[in-house]
């Protein structure tokens, strides 16, 4: 009980850091996010009143306490560019890149956990350069890479896929929820799944692979290492083949510091959504974090970035729990 608490006030810390640091970054930098939206002919009143309605004109701690006074009653506040409440901005444009994020999480599990497993299977042998070789090359090359080209590729030279967007805009997007993936698979309109679907291959396979590749490097390192413990040797001994050792041996040990990486790579693929987001004009938050920066819209910019340093928190703490979960021993660490 007493982790979890700990667990709970350094979240509470860490956000509270965030929401300062981001705060008074916003107001010391140069621009002034009102001069983008008046007119040319705009008179000093109406610049002043402006101000006055967004909170500009107080000082910083006045600004400051007023925010995180609002943040404490769900007013997140409006944003500057789009002139709407920036909790429901979020709210829409969240559940996107959730299911973005997630979908290559997915992926890159799957894809590098196969290969680790591959890639000890044939340790040894002529297969294991080039398999260490392959997966150094999807180590090298960065999300924003990929998306070019996953581009060129499949929206190009065979344009077998949708290039940008979330749905095909001839769908009726009857949607109670802005999980349009979930909903659709769930409500059963397998049509509308699978456009969803084929809109989120490219971005997905952009943001994965990077990751499939770090957590193919660890996962294989851990496996090599649990296939020299004793238990397994004994196991060997037994006439069990290579892959059942894997498999039901080695996997369970070797788990517990691939999910520990896997769970912090996962927080700088949210922050990868930003620029893949953009290449495919994915309706996400990091699509719209660019457009906030742009219009320099700080109630926007300001949501976001709690947004992103929640998400970070809650990952951590989710992957604390499934680490122990792995390794008892960590339990009363």
């Amino acid at each position: 009980m007493s982790g979890a608490l700990y667990r709970l006030a350094m979240a509470a810390i860490t956000l509270i850091g965030v929401a300062v640091i981001i705060f008074v970054l916003l107001r010391v930098v140069p621009g002034d996010p009102i001069a983008m939206m008046i007119s040319p002919g705009a008179s000093a009143a109406d610049i002043a009143a402006l101000r006055a309605h967004y909170g500009l004109d107080a000082s910083l701690p006045v600004q400051f306490l007023v925010w995180a006074r609002n943040l404490l009653h769900g007013d997140f506040g409006t944003s500057i560019s789009l002139h709407r409440d920036v909790l429901s901005i979020l709210a829409e444009r969240l559940p996107a890149t959730l299911e973005l994020a997630v979908a290559a999480l997915v992926l890159a599990v799957l894809l590098g956990g196969a290969i680790a497993i591959f890639a000890v299977i044939v340790d040894d042998s002529p297969l294991s350069p080039l398999i260490d070789a392959l997966n150094g090359l999807l180590l090298a090359v960065p999300d924003f890479i990929w998306a070019f080209v996953l581009v060129l590729l499949f929206g190009v030279f065979a344009p077998i896929l949708p290039l940008s967007g979330r749905i095909d805009p001839s769908i009726e997007t009857n949607f109670a929820t802005p999980f349009y993936l979930i909903e659709s698979l769930l409500t059963l309109r397998f049509a509308t799944f699978l456009d969803v679907l084929r809109h989120m291959i490219m971005p997905t396979l952009a943001l994965g692979i990077p990751l499939a590749a770090v957590i193919a490097r660890v996962l294989k390192e851990s496996l090599r290492e649990a296939m020299a413990q004793d238990y397994v040797v004994l196991a060997r001994l037994k006439g069990m083949s290579r892959l059942r050792l894997i498999l039901q041996e080695a996997l369970r040990n070797a788990v517990a510091p691939t999910l520990a990486l896997t769970g912090v790579q996962f927080t700088f693929l949210i922050g990868g959504t930003v620029i893949v987001e953009r290449i495919f004009s994915y309706p996400g938050i990091g699509n719209m974090a660019i457009d906030a920066v742009i219009n320099r819209d700080l109630p926007l910019i300001q949501g976001l970035t709690l947004v992103f340093g929640l998400i970070f928190i809650i990952v951590n703490m989710i992957v604390d729990l499934l680490v122990m979960k792995a390794n008892p021993r960590l339990r009363h660490g």
